[in-house]
């Protein structure tokens, strides 16, 4: 058994997956604003579902600490510093590995299509936006720290990140409405627009073999698939082709089943 832990900006979820990858358990709780009770909140669902795990992953948002396993700089969390791999691991009985969330979710995005393309671009545009890298089935140790969303481009006469013109929050401060209530297509022509904007910087730098978008925009891809690759091409040059754009394969679990492939890949080199 595999325990995934994916913390949100307003909810954390655990999940308990067979080694086959199939979730046998999952519960939800609000992610409280203090470290401590979040810790208790985890010993609760712990302590009332025990099971004895091969390995744990917590998908914390942030900058991330791998080699002693605390995240900070939570962005959307007022938590400050948080040693979660030393706390969470009395708790799981385990040992804890803590990645962030963004990697994790390209992580299994990526591993879907291995097989089909070496270099994955994994873009999540939800509160914020961030991305990830995936080679060959791995998280690429170069980019493993990348904050693609706070790419600056210029709009409205000034400079702003990209996430500050594009991200979910946007969309939601600019039309007061949520994506999933948005069915405008000139709206989506908009919002496609300024996601190309700054996809576009990462594929001039990146170029890899697909692109997959995911998060809670992500969802929706199918709104804004045909306007976002209709103002990629007018930006499109014989150096900087357009790959395949694809919606995630699971835009809303796709953290849990990161943990899943990160620890599963742990397991085996440690046992070997």
């Amino acid at each position: 058994m595999i325990l995934a832990i994916d913390i949100g900006a307003t909810k954390t979820l655990i999940a308990y997956l067979t080694n086959e990858g199939k979730v046998s358990f999952s519960q939800k709780f609000p992610t409280p604003k203090d470290y401590k009770v979040w810790k208790q909140e985890v010993a609760n669902v712990l302590s009332g579902n025990p099971e004895q795990f091969k390995i744990g992953v917590v998908a914390a948002p942030g900058h991330i600490d791998r080699d002693k396993g605390v995240a900070s700089k939570f962005g959307n969390l007022p938590w400050k510093k948080a040693n979660i791999r030393d706390d969470v691991q009395p708790l799981a009985n385990c040992q804890i590995i803590v990645e962030n969330d963004t990697k994790l979710a390209g992580l299994s995005e990526g591993t879907y299509l291995k097989d089909k393309y070496k270099n994955v671009l994994y873009i999540t545009v939800s509160t914020g936006i961030s991305g990830a890298l995936i080679v060959d089935g791995k998280i690429d140790p170069e980019l493993q720290n990348s904050e693609g969303g706070h790419i600056l481009l210029e709009h409205e006469g000034r400079l702003q990140t990209w996430e500050s013109i594009a991200s979910g929050r946007t969309i939601y401060n600019t039309y007061g409405k949520k994506a999933s209530e948005i069915d405008d297509p000139k709206i989506w022509d908009t919002i496609a627009y300024n996601i190309a904007r700054g996809l576009f910087e990462l594929l001039a730098i990146i170029q890899p073999e697909v692109v997959v978008i995911g998060g809670g925009v992500g969802t929706h891809f199918k709104k804004y698939q045909k306007p976002l690759l209709k103002h990629l091409k007018t930006m499109e040059s014989p150096l900087v082709p357009i790959p395949p754009i694809k919606g995630a394969k699971h835009a809303e679990e796709a953290v849990v089943y990161g943990c899943y492939f990160l620890g599963r890949s742990r397991d085996a080199s440690t046992a070997n």
